[in-house]
Formats: C-alpha cells, structure tokens, sequence
C-alpha cells in the first residue's frame, strides 16, 4: 500500500502538461481498475474539454471554485460538490479557475486498457495503454481528426 495525501503541496516532477492549460497533478495510490489524482490549477488554469470511452471519473472539489463545462452548459462549482461524468459524449467535461484563488479537486477513475480518450475543441482523439505498441514504445497515438468545410 502507497500513502499519499491529498492536502500536501508536494507535487513531485511533472510530466507533460495533461491539462493543457498549466495545471498540477499527483497520482493517489491505484488498483488495477481503480484510480484516482490530484488536480490543482491556479488562476487562469484549464483542464481541456474532453470526454472517455472507457473510463467513468467522479470528481470531489476540495478547495476553490472551479467552473465546470459539460455539454449542458457551465457552472461554478463549490467545496464539496461531487459530479459523476459516465462514458462517451454524454461524459464529456472540462474545469477552468476564474477565481483569484487555487482550485483543488480529487478525480477517481475506473481504469482500463486499452483508452480512448476525444477533445472536441482541439479536434484530437487519443488512444493509449501501457502495453508496448509497434513503435516498442507504451501505445500514446494522437489522431487529429480532420475539419469539416462548412
């Protein structure tokens, strides 16, 4: 068993930016279908809009007031809100910081491989595993999914 707490600001190294808009993570300890992390994102932070096709996330917020985007719209959130996103589109969320203050909040994951993942603003699908790919590397293919003429 890994401790880990949820209140420390030791954030260790962090890796390519997940959020796309500067935020921190710390992954808690983890089973084999069950995760869960940290996120803090300071003033004028994002967590992209996104949506799973494998996992389930639950978001707790600790501290702050994050707005939430779902596909109905965007709210503020406040300490203690929890939101359940389900998979596919329906799912589909992303969190920004307006405030003038840090906004932290905990999401639990069900895990799976292999997942893909679509962020509709960017126009890009993710697909990835830990598993090796055919580059000999763990499988991480960012597809940019072509723009439609209007």
């Amino acid at each position: 068993m890994t401790d880990s707490n949820i209140w420390s600001d030791e954030w260790g190294e962090q890796g390519d930016d997940w959020s796309g808009g500067g935020g921190r993570s710390k992954r808690l300890p983890r089973g084999d279908g069950l995760g869960a992390t940290v996120y803090e994102l300071d003033p004028g932070n994002f967590l992209v809009y996104h949506f799973h096709h494998r996992w389930e996330e639950l978001l707790v917020v600790l501290h702050g007031r994050p707005s939430l985007r779902t596909s109905e719209g965007t709210k503020m959130l406040s300490e203690g809100d929890v939101v359940h996103f389900p998979v596919g589109p329906d799912g589909a969320h992303g969190l920004t910081n307006e405030t003038d203050g840090p906004a932290r909040f905990v999401v639990v994951s069900t895990l799976g491989s292999p997942e893909v993942a679509e962020y509709p603003d960017i126009g890009q699908i993710t697909a990835q595993a830990p598993t090796g790919s055919q580059t000999g590397d763990q499988l991480w293919f960012i597809y940019d999914v072509p723009r439609r003429a209007e």
